[in-house]
């Protein structure tokens, strides 16, 4: 059974949705970098054990990824898993763990990387928006990517709402991702991309608004 390690930085919502979707796979541990991340009692309450690399101890960004990496490796994890982990990561870290590091991003990528997705997407006037699991590379937000869901933008949507639309696919996608790894069905080709075996593709479409 592969093991993981999910590294966090605030409530943990993404969290709680992997720690309910029973995968198969061990959590070895949940490291976040803010001692007061909602996450670490989630994580607690399921007998997962937790570590705390405060950001803020560090000078730089270089010695806190090295202890970030320390931490990570006394587990030997097989995946390490983003899940709303708020630090940009140096590039001799993404490399360290080339091909077995994951995060979640809040849009579909490569539009709106970085922060403020929503409101950068209302502001812009998409119809469709949604979230996007990928491969972690040195290029933010850009690695390879894993699965998308999409969904659509109401005429009176806010950040807020469109948010919480966009939450509850993180929700489903998430696991799904870490489960092809644990199960052997996801990798990357020699150039960088990600190859699913066994995967059906049914070509569905999403309009909006719909047509009459």
């Amino acid at each position: 059974m592969k093991s993981i390690v999910i590294l966090i930085s605030g409530r943990g919502s993404n969290l709680q949705a992997l720690l309910e979707a029973s995968l198969p796979c061990r959590i070895a541990a949940v490291i976040s970098n803010r001692a007061d991340a909602g996450g670490l009692a989630i994580a607690e309450a399921h007998g997962i054990a937790t570590q705390i690399v405060a950001h803020r101890d560090h000078p730089d960004r270089d010695s806190f990824d090295a202890a970030l990496a320390s931490a990570i490796d006394e587990h030997q994890p097989d995946l390490v898993v983003l899940a709303g982990f708020m630090r940009i990561l140096t590039p001799g870290f993404v490399e360290r763990y080339q091909g077995q590091l994951i995060n979640i991003h809040p849009s579909l990528l490569p539009a709106y990387g970085g922060l403020h997705t929503h409101a950068r997407a209302l502001q812009d006037g998409v119809k469709i928006h949604g979230c996007s699991i990928h491969f972690v590379t040195g290029d933010l937000d850009h690695g390879p990517i894993i699965i998308q869901a999409a969904v659509p933008v109401l005429m009176d949507d806010t950040p807020a709402t469109l948010a919480a639309r966009v939450l509850r696919e993180e929700h489903r996608i998430f696991p799904q991702a870490i489960r092809w790894f644990c199960d052997g069905a996801l990798s990357l080709t020699a150039d960088g991309r990600v190859q699913l075996s066994r995967i059906e593709q049914p070509g569905t479409a999403l309009i909006n608004p719909s047509l009459d």
